[in-house]
C-alpha cells in the first residue's frame, strides 16, 4: 500500500488578511453594538431631561405672562393711577378718525 502525501493548503496573503479581518470583526461586533446601545440611552436620558427643563421654563413663561396680563389690566391701571392721583374722566378724551 502506498502512503498519501497529505496536502497542505497554502493561503494566500490576500487569505489570511481576509481572515484576519473577518475575525476582527466577528469579536468587535458585540463590544460595538453594546458601546452603540449605551451611547444611545445616554443621549435619549439627556432628550428627556432637556424636554423636562423645556416643560418647566414653558410653564413659568405662561405664568408670567398671566402675570403681565394681570398688571396691565385696565382695572389695575385705574387703581394704580388713583393711588398716584390721576382721575379718569370721559369727557377730555378726544377720539380721532
Amino acid at each position: 500500500m502506498k502512503k498519501r502525501k497529505k496536502k497542505t493548503v497554502k493561503f494566500t496573503k490576500f487569505e489570511k488578511v481576509l481572515f484576519f479581518v473577518t475575525a476582527l470583526i466577528c469579536v468587535s461586533y458585540p463590544f460595538m453594538s453594546v458601546f452603540a446601545k449605551s451611547t444611545l440611552s445616554e443621549i435619549n436620558y439627556e432628550v428627556e431631561n432637556s424636554k423636562a427643563e423645556i416643560e418647566k421654563q414653558n410653564k413659568n413663561n405662561e405664568s408670567l405672562q398671566m402675570k403681565i396680563n394681570e398688571l396691565a389690566s385696565l382695572e389695575n391701571l385705574e387703581s394704580v393711577a388713583k393711588k398716584m392721583g390721576l382721575s379718569y374722566t370721559s369727557n377730555s378724551i378726544k377720539i380721532v378718525e
